[in-house]
């Protein structure tokens, strides 16, 4: 009540009535030890309910994770420990950044699967419970969460999953800002996952007509669920938001705002504190929670001793262990990559494919999958087996719960908040598949990737109008432009199969950011000179010089359209205009080379440029310039041939060297010819 108050804003009711379950998790149910916050071995917390972020920052206050009574104090703050939301990266004991509803239980969910992937890559034979690697996922969940429709995709794949590792304690409060949840809410939560599959179990404070935070009761269920290890637990607790608050409880103005002087010091009156004091915390309290420490250290030393023991028994998967959580690529791992000769026709998705097939057997950190189409976006690895209890598998996909190819369904807002929770817990590296239009529908996941700084990898095909036939429903205009907009997130559009390998090399090599390979469905012309994968990471080079190598005009394209400059470039030079054709597959990675190399690719005295891109043009006039021209689509597509769409919308090699003859007029380069007369 105190920091919010102070604060002039926050949410301090679900705080007030969750702290009791928050002090449960972290003082007897969860392993963790605050003197280590990365401890291999410690359980994660999830607080999916991140706009109570008190919840999570008092528990690390009291439990000794280095918080202090000041930075409560300074919540909501410039420059604290405390934001409005918790934060990733920037908080000690924060294991993801939490805010927008549903994205956490996507998180925990990810957790989850990637405990059972490390565990199968580096501790298979262990007996139930018995491996290092062996820990537990807890999430607390508001209504907010449950209603955001990614909850229901993320829950869906748990219980299909059976992820034993994971337990959702559910704040039931029946409140939100707009008050009484009953305006908007009526389905019976808990039965809704029990038809997923999960193990659930109700807490009911409010059963016997009066309020009881009855402890013990949840400890008990918290234990249930611990050693239900076949499917995900998930346990209703039925809470009073703001309790005990004598005139704000139960209402919407607990839920978001400060309670006000009065209402705070009359329910420290009855909770029997002194009103006149705030952020008063005794002595004797944090002595008695800061005990948590000990009983970590204890943890953590036992299992360190089990560590060892499996250290010294398995050397080999130690050494790859040590070498994944630290993001570390092997010795000799680019030898693995593909080359593709030059000449030939290949679809970057199909390029792409080829990659993980190829690093398969060298990157075993590497797994992912599609939501549901991997046959379209080549994202299956030849030969691997399916991430799936072995009763789930089919002929078509055979898998085991170690497996390595992961399949999400229909669900690509969920598949983006498993693989930020893959990331986030170790370090293997995820990717997950589907069409770049759609990428849409994972947009909140992706922002929340370049947030955290998380290296994902999207691999987002089918990638423009040369989609074709399926029409302006499938064929992405706005994506590329809406993607780039978001910071920190790498987009690549590579020209063909050689630029896709590069790619696939440059994106693994960055462990600080999430990126999108955006790909082809029809085939590409492999080219001379884009093997070179220092050029490629750069994000724009010169793949075609003029042949006086003093260029009048540069052409600009990326992915299918390099196709296009080429072919004017061609044009344009049998008529005596010497023409640079710049392939670009990465704005982001262009943007950070030094000015020295911006300007060697695009000098600064050829005014006359040409960017071309089957996509709307916003953005591209940084690179042409006032005097340059933008050839794209302001419109959507269309259903026809993918040939036929390019003609029609006049993206073709014709069109490309008029836009280059336009650019020059307008730098006066045009000087017509003399008629005689």
């Amino acid at each position: 009540m105190d920091a919010v108050e102070k604060a002039g804003s926050g949410h301090p009711g679900t705080a007030m009535s969750l702290a009791p379950a928050a002090y449960l998790l972290f003082q007897k149910a969860m392993r963790h030890d605050p003197s280590d916050p990365t401890w291999v071995g410690r359980d994660r917390f999830v607080l999916s309910a991140g706009h109570s972020s008190l919840t999570l920052y008092i528990q690390l206050f009291l439990s000794g994770y280095g918080l202090s009574l000041d930075d409560l104090k300074s919540l909501r703050q410039w420059n604290s420990l405390t934001p409005g939301h918790p934060e990733y990266g920037h908080t000690a004991g924060v294991e993801t950044t939490t805010g927008p509803l549903g994205q956490g239980i996507g998180n925990a969910v990810g957790m989850a699967m990637a405990a059972r992937r490390e565990r199968g890559l580096f501790d298979p034979d262990a007996p139930e419970g018995a491996s290092p690697f062996d820990h537990m996922i807890w999430c607390i969940a508001s209504e907010g969460d449950i209603e955001e429709g990614v909850s229901h995709e993320v829950s869906a794949i748990a219980a299909h999953q059976k992820l034993g590792n994971l337990v959702v304690v559910f704040d039931s409060n029946h409140i939100s800002i707009e008050d009484d949840t009953q305006i908007a809410l009526s389905e019976d939560i808990a039965k809704r996952y029990e038809a997923y599959g999960w193990h659930v179990q109700t807490v009911d404070w409010t059963g016997d007509g009066e309020y009881s935070e009855n402890v013990e009761a949840l400890n008990q269920a918290l234990e249930a669920a611990r050693a239900e290890t076949g499917r995900p637990s998930f346990i209703r607790l039925r809470t009073i938001i703001g309790w005990p608050a004598p005139n704000k409880q139960n209402t919407g103005k607990a839920h978001g705002s400060a309670l006000g002087a009065a209402e705070i010091s009359a329910t420290k009156q009855i909770m029997g504190m002194d009103p006149e004091k705030s952020f008063d915390v005794p002595a004797e309290v944090l002595e008695h929670t800061r005990k948590v420490v000990e009983r970590g250290r204890a943890a953590r030393q036992e299992w360190e001793r089990a560590y060892a023991s499996w250290r010294e028994a398995n050397p080999e998967r130690a050494a790859e262990f040590d070498r994944i959580s630290h993001r570390r690529l092997p010795a000799g791992w680019t030898e693995a990559l593909p080359t593709f000769e030059p000449g030939a026709s290949v679809a970057t998705r199909k390029a792409s494919g080829e990659v993980l097939n190829s690093l398969a057997p060298v990157l075993p950190e590497l797994w992912g999958g599609s939501a549901d189409l991997a046959e379209s976006n080549n994202t299956t690895m030849k030969g691997e087996p399916s991430f799936i209890p072995e009763e789930y598998q089919t002929k078509e996909f055979p898998g085991s719960r170690y497996g390595r190819t992961l399949h999400f369904g229909i669900r690509e807002h969920g598949m983006g908040a498993i693989l930020n929770g893959i990331a986030l817990h170790g370090g293997t590296r995820p990717y997950g598949g589907t069409f770049l239009v759609f990428s849409d529908y994972m947009r909140p996941s992706v922002r929340l990737a370049a947030l955290m700084k998380l290296p994902v990898t999207y691999v987002w095909t089918h990638d423009s109008i040369g989609l074709g036939e399926d029409g302006p429903t499938h064929q992405p205009i706005e994506q590329l432009w809406a993607l780039r907009g978001i910071p920190g997130l790498d987009i690549v559009r590579p020209a063909d199969a050689n630029e896709t390998a590069a790619a696939w090399r440059a994106v693994l090599e960055h462990t600080d950011r999430p990126a999108g390979l955006a790909l082809t469905r029809q085939n590409l012309p492999v080219y001379e000179g884009t093997r070179d994968h220092d050029k490629v990471a750069k994000g724009a080079y010169v793949l075609e010089e003029a042949s006086t190598g003093q260029p009048a005009v540069i052409l600009i394209a990326t992915g299918s359209e390099v196709e296009l400059a080429v072919g004017a470039r061609k044009l344009l030079e049998e008529e005596g205009i010497p023409a640079r054709v710049v392939s670009m597959p990465c704005v982001e990675w262009f943007q950070e080379q030094d000015t020295a190399y911006k300007q060697l690719v695009l000098p600064p005295s050829v005014r006359a440029r040409v960017a071309v891109e089957a996509g709307i043009t916003l953005g591209w006039r940084q690179f042409v310039g006032d005097e340059g021209e933008v050839v794209g689509l302001e419109h959507f597509g269309a259903s026809a041939p993918y040939k036929t769409l390019y003609e029609q919308f006049g993206l073709t090699a014709e069109r490309v060297a008029a836009a280059a003859k336009a650019s020059l007029a307008r730098t006066g380069a045009d000087k017509g010819e003399t008629t005689g007369n």
